[in-house]
């Protein structure tokens, strides 16, 4: 009786701990210490990450320092912790299309930081802080899409696992190079390749390094599609119409939406009961559902 209720209540605050998207896998408890390697971050500049967030609650994240194939430099990875922050609070949002400047996604990181911290202590760090980060983003209630221009590569491939859906262009391609680099993925991507495609096609894709091209990422279940232009201003376009047959409605239902298969996809099935009953209780009874009882929508 005893073990029963205590998994029960671990059940329960599992649930309740998860509805907090802000709450960090890591933190001094697992050796992550987090405002030292934000100094040491802080360091290294080039490069931002710019958010527009346009009144259809579509929100557009852009990747940018063109220059290196927008790699990320320890000044990105602050500011894309910030604009995930800014992100968990935009009560009005409903889907984020996230994507790299001058036309290429993201190269991942970029080599002088890692070359100038590459003690295995900071690596742990940086491997936390991005890891981190990229839960966050993940578990945002906005549905996000990874539009792949061009390439993206090592931490480039791993950030597009962190969105919903990946759409790519001609010509794209995603490739997890880490094994070149005498490295695995740090940044959680392999754990979120196993998720989407199985842990037999995620171990050819890394051990092979191999260059994924759109038709073979739709094959696998890597992207959603391939969209028709590679045109930069024309993709991101066409991402958007994409991104809206999903986001249509009241942002508070697209958020619950969101949240209940998040739970189903992180909790055990019990926690994800709760967490589904908890989300169902914020939108019952609100605004956008007695307007539909009001006028017999559910059919229609």
């Amino acid at each position: 009786m005893a073990v029963s209720l205590w998994k029960s209540l671990l059940q329960t605050t599992k649930s309740r701990l998860f509805l907090q998207r802000c709450v960090s896998l890591y933190n001094r408890a697992h050796g992550f210490e987090e405002e030292e390697i934000k100094k040491k971050l802080q360091q290294f500049g080039g490069g931002s990450i710019n958010l527009s967030k346009e009144d259809n609650g579509i929100g557009v994240l852009t990747l940018n320092n063109p220059k290196l194939m927008n790699a990320f430099t320890g000044t990105m990875m602050l500011e894309l912790q910030e604009r995930v922050t800014e992100l968990e609070n935009w009560k009005d949002g409903k889907g984020l299309i996230i994507h790299g400047a001058e036309n290429t996604f993201c190269s991942g990181s970029n080599l002088n930081a890692v070359r100038a911290m590459s003690s295995p202590q900071d690596g742990m760090n940086i491997c936390m802080f991005m890891q981190n980060t990229l839960t966050r983003l993940k578990r945002l209630p906005l549905i996000s899409v990874a539009l792949v221009q061009g390439k993206a590569l090592g931490g480039g491939a791993e950030f597009t696992t962190a969105c919903d859906f990946r759409l790519m262009t001609p010509g794209s391609e995603i490739r997890f190079v880490h094994k070149q680099m005498g490295l695995v993925p740090g940044w959680g991507g392999a754990a979120r390749l196993v998720q989407i495609v199985g842990s037999g096609a995620a171990l050819k894709l890394l051990s092979g390094a191999l260059k994924v091209d759109p038709q073979s990422a739709v094959h696998l279940g890597l992207a959603e599609e391939t969209l028709p232009s590679s045109d930069e201003t024309r993709s991101l376009e066409e991402a958007q119409a994409w991104l809206n047959q999903y986001t249509k409605g009241p942002a508070e239902v697209i958020q619950a939406v969101k949240k209940v298969v998040t739970a189903g996809r992180e909790l055990q099935f019990e926690a994800a009961l709760r967490a589904e009953k908890d989300i169902f209780g914020t939108v019952w009874g609100g605004p956008a559902n007695l307007q539909a009882f009001a006028q017999s929508t559910k059919h229609k």
